[in-house]
């Protein structure tokens, strides 16, 4: 999705899984010290 660096404010971000098979994905979100591990349930 978006790796990198971001100053504070709000973003969004367009995800295109067409080329994903279904299936249950996990994502990472980090700021600063905060981090937190999530599930994404894909399905076709």
């Amino acid at each position: 999705m978006v790796n990198g660096f971001k100053s504070a404010g709000e973003y969004n971000v367009e995800f295109n899984a067409s080329s994903l098979a279904s299936g249950i994905y996990l994502y990472r979100l980090q700021a600063g010290s905060f981090v937190e591990t999530k599930k994404l349930v894909l399905m076709k």
